[in-house]
């Protein structure tokens, strides 16, 4: 009887190391998010610049961004990031970068090659001092994808193309050549349907200026990664809720709450570009929603959620892109305004339906002239038996909240942790019994 207790209770230690991996699988299946979103690629490209008069000469990095994804014939945003550049004089006119010759070739299709960028800035107020450090302007151009799924590939122009890069202070020029690339094998976009529309998301750099008074901060370029979550039924003549969420990242410049934010009742506005489906393109749709955690002179960085309603009057389909934001007490005496890309922005789609159908009304009942006739009474004696069934009718409202995809989604992680969880306390169960009896022998 000893020996059968001990086999068991090592059987069940042994089971219990597996469900140890069971819980962990469980774990992992539970945490996992079951759609991950967009992830932008990033290559880093060295250039070698001979200066000029305002410039002093030496190498300039450009961290080059594009999406993961861009669906079959639609645009996407290349944007290049500069790093910090040492002024050989006092610069007080306007920035520009420019391509001269191209500086990005393509493999794949799309766009013909090369592509061209170009970005503007201002110095900011009081000048650039000499040997003084300032940064370029971004520069930024629109990759079209091919009409048929695949990967195009970037690549930056060799040395052997004469100044592939310009930067500008004024009448001034510095001409970059090509140095290098990380990674050597250039970036690629993966050209797929539904790389676009439903809940997506797109990092947008928005150029921040205040309404009045002055920062160092300011002008800012702010990267906010937005998602904008649209119906998945709508009905024309009817409002469609978009959710716009938004997200500050640290590849851009901070938003800073300037001198004179105001810290009571703070809001963002936001804005967005509808058209489609006889959506009115006269006034863009916006939302607004309460700013917390603002102080004066840090940085704002968390945004909330903001609904916005458009509404189609057609069926078909309704295209959105990002639109402006404001941050302050009103949308029409804001602090800061943030202006979007007027081009090259990610599109968000979603279809419309027609309008539910129109009631039948009622049919008037037409009276009907009878002759009066005499009554006769007779009285009758009827047992009536009450019915031992219930019959019990439920109707579903329409457009229902949409309560998940439930078992049409597939194993739930729960249910290994909780397997898991059973199968190690047996095991704790079995070593118990197998040291209670290695003593007792």
């Amino acid at each position: 009887m000893a020996q059968a207790w001990r086999r068991l209770a090592q059987k069940m230690s042994a089971v219990g190391l597996i469900s140890t991996l069971v819980l962990f699988v469980g774990s992992v299946l539970a945490l996992s998010s079951p759609a991950q979103a967009a992830v932008d690629k990033t290559m880093e490209i060295t250039y070698r610049c001979s200066g000029g008069t305002a410039l002093t000469a030496g190498d300039v990095k450009a961290t080059v961004t594009v999406p993961d994804a861009v669906e079959p014939g639609k645009t996407a945003t290349v944007k290049w990031k500069f790093s910090v550049m040492k002024a050989a004089k006092a610069l007080t006119a306007s920035l520009q970068t420019s391509s001269s010759g191209g500086d990005l070739t393509i493999t794949g299709g799309g766009t013909p090659t090369p592509l061209k960028g170009t970005g503007t800035g201002t110095v900011p107020a009081g000048g650039i001092q000499a040997q003084g450090d300032f940064t370029p302007p971004e520069m930024t151009a629109t990759l079209t994808a091919p009409s048929t799924a695949g990967t195009v590939t970037l690549m930056p122009a060799t040395a052997s193309t004469a100044a592939p890069l310009q930067l500008k202070v004024g009448m001034d020029t510095a001409d970059c050549t090509y140095s290098s690339v990380t990674p050597t094998t250039g970036i690629s976009i993966d050209v797929k349907t539904g790389a676009g529309g439903g809940t997506d998301t797109e990092t947008v750099e928005y150029y921040c200026t205040l309404t009045s008074g002055g920062d160092a901060d300011y002008p800012a370029n702010v990267d906010i990664k937005v998602t904008m979550t649209t119906p998945t039924s709508a009905s024309a003549n009817a409002d469609a809720s978009i959710t716009w969420t938004g997200t500050i990242q640290n590849t851009g410049d901070p938003l800073k709450a300037p001198t004179g934010f105001p810290t009571t009742s703070p809001k963002i506005f936001v804005s967005i570009k509808a058209s489609g489906a006889g959506v009115s393109t006269t006034t863009p749709p916006s939302g607004e929603a309460a700013l917390t955690g603002v102080t004066v002179g840090s940085n704002i960085a968390t945004l909330p959620s903001v609904t916005i309603k458009v509404k189609p009057t057609t069926t078909g389909t309704v295209t959105l892109t990002a639109g402006d934001l404001a941050f302050g007490s009103s949308s029409t005496s804001a602090a800061i305004k943030c202006a979007a890309p007027t081009s090259g922005l990610k599109t968000f789609t979603f279809t419309v339906g027609s309008s539910s159908t129109t009631p039948t009304p009622t049919p008037t009942p037409t009276p009907t002239t009878t002759s009066p006739k005499p009554t006769k009474t007779s009285t009758h004696t009827v047992t009536v038996t009450p019915s031992s069934k219930k019959t019990t009718k439920s109707k579903t409202p329409k457009a229902g909240a949409d309560t998940g995809g439930g078992g049409e989604m597939g194993p739930d992680g729960r249910l290994f942790i909780l397997t898991g969880t059973a199968l190690i306390a047996a095991a704790a169960v079995g070593g118990l019994i197998m040291r209670r009896r290695s003593i007792r022998s």
